[in-house]
Formats: structure tokens, sequence, C-alpha cells
């Protein structure tokens, strides 16, 4: 099934993503209605402050006596500071009030999504960019913070304001004067949102830019250690400036399509202003108006055409914003390929039997990488899979993770077909070392108890003794609090594997997977760790893929694959009796281990070939 783009149309905001928004609002219904009072209050006390101004002029203007001529113009001094005041105090309160309503919806959205991409399958983490996929979840939340506080309290206040001015203009001198304002208010409107609609297209290249060369940065710094050992330095910095470049442009035409946004709507506030003020000049020498009249219609152009200018900015940024919500939000509409059912159960596991039921599997229609495989695990059973590259041996595990869904056929536990159960309950039942192991940038202790994160540190510390982490504990300054640094890249690939064992032994699942689980360790650290494996296998369900054919000896059942299919299945001794697939396997690497290792005696010296 096809993927749904996470990507917006160049052309094309979804307003729709308002929407989303509402349910934040509502959450909180007394800090909104407290904030629109507030809003209220400094609206009023905004269109109140040029009438103010107005009768301060006309009184300083006025002859009479020296009390009048000081007490009156002071006292309205007096109340045009308050009344300023007041508008400012409001303001502020309205936006500390809205500050948790907007803070609260940033983190539910930002928590949402987060923990959407966890549930989305394997395929979707395989394609995705890490640093394009956090700026764009980043770009989304601050978006929203800023839609939230300007939609609601900036851009329909201030439309609301325009037109408490024009009819107050029209009111009390004359339509013309509300005639020019509304003209351009049209006007620097519609240029806006024109202008603002051309402009997208490059306000898009350039967070597509920035995210493409965040993505190759950080994807580059996460592979520190390929590009060291390929001396490829100058080839990543090559890669990243032709990224810079693309940005570079992008943020040049960005930047030449907001000088002529700026300047046409600069143009038409000059020109309204001049308009409106030329009208009262008029006004004024014919005796129809007096100085504070001039004042106060110079105020009102200010009061309306500043926020208006500002207005223009919340516009071209809402634009903005709205992309980067859509795009986040994109995320949330993609559909997981592996999703439990309306009804799912949780996985009971009593005995911890697997039974693979003529499973057929391919991650593309037209490549079948699993072919009617079938075999079952015996309850507290050790069955070891072994094959070539490319056989198939960990979709196996892959499979039995849910990471997909089988094709055909089944999987089940316990009898329980794991589709009908929750994916949480099926992997809290698992544990899993995989050959690569990927740790977190914490301590070693924190990377322990990721195992089970209600672990005691006496629990933590017997996971990593069972694990033979001991001695290289106690080795470093700072033991278990040591940082391990990004994905693990301080330790040696041996050490992370151990740090992975101690990881799944703290678990203590009934099902246990070890995918090439000691292929970093030497000799003696791989004996060692397969000898306490040996011991806590006996009470659990182990599979285990294998390539040194002498740690799974002491398998109960081999199972060997070739091609997607199981070609052999039988203990150690019968599948070498056998002489075939397996037979040739440990020949071969007895070989290479006598070449390469001398007289050392093999782990598994005990075993002798027919």
């Amino acid at each position: 099934m096809p993927r749904p783009k996470s990507t917006v149309s160049l052309d094309e905001v979804h307003w729709g993503a308002l929407k989303t928004l509402f349910p934040y609002l509502l959450e909180f219904r007394r800090a909104v209605a407290l904030a629109i009072l507030c809003l209220i209050g400094a609206k009023i006390a905004g269109v109140t402050l040029p009438f103010i101004l107005k009768h301060i002029v006309d009184n300083l203007d006025k002859t009479g006596g020296v009390a009048q001529a000081i007490a009156l113009p002071l006292g309205l001094l007096l109340a045009y500071g308050a009344v300023r005041f007041s508008s400012t105090l409001f303001g502020e309160l309205r936006d500390t009030i809205f500050g948790r309503v907007t803070e609260r919806a940033q983190r539910r959205v930002g928590l949402e999504v987060f923990r959407h991409l966890h549930k989305l399958d394997m395929d979707f983490h395989l394609d995705r960019r890490t640093g394009g996929l956090s700026r764009d979840i980043e770009r989304g939340n601050s978006g929203i913070g800023f839609l939230m506080r300007f939609m609601v309290f900036n851009i329909v206040p201030t439309l609301l304001e325009i037109a408490m001015v024009a009819g107050l203009l029209w009111w009390n001198y004359s339509g013309v004067f509300a005639l020019v304002v509304l003209v351009a208010v049209i006007v620097y409107i519609g240029f806006s949102v024109v202008a603002t609609e051309w402009r997208t297209r490059f306000v898009r290249a350039l967070n597509e830019a920035e995210s493409q060369a965040s993505s190759r940065a950080v994807d580059s710094l996460l592979n520190y250690e390929t590009v060291k050992y390929f001396a490829n330095e100058r080839h990543e910095s090559n890669h990243y400036d032709r990224e810079l470049a693309v940005w570079e442009r992008a943020r040049r035409k960005n930047r030449l399509s907001l000088f002529s946004l700026n300047t046409g709507q600069a143009l038409i506030i000059a020109s309204a202003m001049c308009a409106a003020m030329i009208l009262a000049a008029v006004g004024v020498t014919k005796g129809q108006m007096t100085i504070g009249d001039f004042v106060l219609v110079n105020a009102f152009m200010m009061q309306i055409f500043i926020p208006l200018n500002f207005l223009g900015f919340v516009y071209r940024e809402m634009k903005g914003a709205l992309a980067n919500i859509e795009k986040m939000f994109s995320l949330l509409r993609v559909k997981p390929a592996v999703a439990d059912q309306s009804e799912a159960s949780d996985l009971q596991v009593q005995e911890g039997r697997i039974e693979f039921d003529a499973v057929r599997f391919g991650y593309k229609d037209n490549r079948e990488i699993l072919r009617q495989v079938s075999f079952s695990v015996l309850p507290c059973q050790k069955v070891a899979i072994v094959g070539a590259s490319g056989a198939g041996k960990s979709t196996l595990f892959k499979l039995l993770f849910r990471f997909y869904d089988v094709s055909d056929g089944s999987i089940r536990i316990d009898g329980q077909d794991i589709r009908t159960v929750s994916q949480e309950s099926l992997r809290r039942a698992i544990g899993v070392v995989p050959q690569d192991a990927v740790l977190f940038n914490q301590s070693i202790k924190e990377n322990v108890r990721y195992g089970r994160v209600d672990a005691t540190d006496e629990e933590v510390m017997a996971a990593i003794h069972h694990a033979h982490l001991s001695d290289f504990v106690r080795q470093l300054p700072q033991g278990v609090d040591t940082l391990v640094g990004e994905r693990g890249l301080k330790l040696s690939g041996g050490e992370k594997q151990r740090v992975a064992i101690a990881r799944a032994l703290l678990k203590k699942p009934p099902i246990m997977i070890f995918d090439e689980a000691t292929s970093s360790l030497d000799s003696r650290s791989e004996r060692s760790i397969v000898a306490s494996l040996k011991e806590i296998a006996r009470e659990q369900t182990t599979l285990v893929i294998a390539h040194r054919l002498s740690t799974i000896v002491d398998a109960d059942k081999i199972l060997v694959m070739d091609q997607g299919q199981i070609v052999e299945q039988g203990s150690h001794s019968q599948l070498l009796e056998e002489g075939g697939h397996y037979a040739t396997l440990w020949r071969m690497q007895q070989q290479e281990r006598t070449a390469g290792m001398g007289e050392e005696t093999p782990v598994a010296s005990q075993v002798e070939e027919p």
C-alpha cells in the first residue's frame, strides 16, 4: 500500500490545520475567556487614547486662567498615562494568561507526534532522514505556538480595531476619512495576500533546503567513524557545502521576495497616511477641525497602520506556520503498516512455545524472502538458525517481533497468533541481543537498566556480572556511570555487545533471541558468555542466529536455511552425520579457525566430526 507523503504542496496551505487547534482552546475555556476580556480592555483603552490626546492639545491651545491652563491639561495628561498603562497592562495579562494554553497545545501535539512516530513500522524508519524529521517537528511545534498566539489575539482584534476606528472617524468627522481608511486597508490586505501567496514557494524552498542541510549534517555526524575510516572528511564537507549552497540561494530569493512585499506595504501605508493628513490639514485651515482633531486623526492613522503593518508580518508568518504545522500533522496521517487489531488482547505466555506455520514473506511484492517456512520451538528449548547471508534468518526474527506482518501463514506463541495480540505485550515477552548493538548516549548503568526501567541497582549490577562486563567496568574511572557516547561510540564493538547482552538478561523475558550476539567478542569472552547464556537459557525459550557454529553446538535443534527455506534441521551431531549444508559450513569454519589460530583449541573441540 503506498504510504502518504509527509510533505505539503508548494502551492497550497491547508487552512483546515486550524481545526486541529480548537480542542486545545476549549480545554482551557476559563483562561481563554479571561484572556479575551483583557483583550477587550486593551482595545477600549487603545481607542480612547487619541480622544484624550485631542482634548489635551485643544486645552493647551486655549487661553484662560493659570489654574485652568495647568489643572485641566495636567489631569488629561495623567488620564492619558493611566489609559496607556492600562492598555499595556491588559495586553501583557492577555499574553501571560493565554501562554498556558499555547504551551499546553505545543506539549500535547509534540507528545502525540512522538508517540505516533514510535508506532510507525520499520519501513518508515528505514526511509526517514532523522535530521530533516527533527527540524519538521521543531518547526511545526513552533508554528502551533505562533498561530495560536497571533491568530486569536492579533489578526482578529486588529481587524476589529480597524472597523471601530473607521466608524468613529465617520461619526465624528467625515465619511471621507473612513473611506480612506477602508480603501487603504482593503488594498493593503489584498496586496499582502497576493504577494504572500507568490512568495510562499520561496519560504517552502528555504525550509526544504534547511531540512536537507540539517539531515546531511546529522547523517554525517552519526556516521563519524565511517567518515574517518575512509578519510572522507573533504567529501562530506563538499557535500554539505553543496547543500548549504542550495540553502544560500533559497535564502537570497526569500529575502528579495520579502523586500518586494515590505516595499509595497510601506508604499500603501505612506499613501494612506498622507491622504488622511492632507484632509485633516484642509479641515483645520477651513476652521472645520481643531489642532486637536488633526492630532487625533494622525494618532488614529498611526494606531491603525502600525498594527496593520504588523498584521502583514503575522500573515506571512502564519502562512509559513500553517505549512510547518501541516507538514508535522502529515506525519500523524501516515498509517503504520503493522497495527494492532481493534480488540487486541495481551499475549499470555505460559510455556514459551513458538510455531512458524507455512510462513511466506517478502519486503516487496516481487521479491519473496521466506517460502513456506514451518518449524516449532518447544518450551525452554534452544533452537539455532544458520545459513548464508540473505537466506532469511534475521527476517524470521523481524516477523516474530511484528516489525512486519507475514504475507501468508501464521506465527503463534503458546497457540496465540501474534497478529491478534498487542504489539506491546508481544515485545515485552521477547528479549533480544542484536548483532549491531546501538546504545543511548547515557551511562553504562542506564543503558543496561533500559532492559527493565524499574530494575534496582542490584539487579542491574547482577546483569552486568552475568554479561562478563564487571572487569571492564571496574577499569573505568567513573565505573558504571561512564557515558558511552552517541550510539555507544566510546565503547568497542565487543563492549557494546556485552552491554546489550546485560540489557537483555535484565529484562528476563520468557523468550530470548540472540542475533549474532557474540560476533564482536574475542574467543575467551565468547566462551565465558556462551557458558552464562547456556545457564540462563534453561529457564527460557531461546532462538539464536549464529554465524559461528561453535557457539550453537549445544542447541537442541539447528535449522539450516538456504534461499528462504529450511533445508536441514536436527542436532549438531545429526547434521554432521548427514553431510549436507551444515557439515560443509562446519568443515569450512574449522579449517579457518585452525589456519587463523594455530594450535588454539576450538570452543567445541569436544564434538568430533565423524
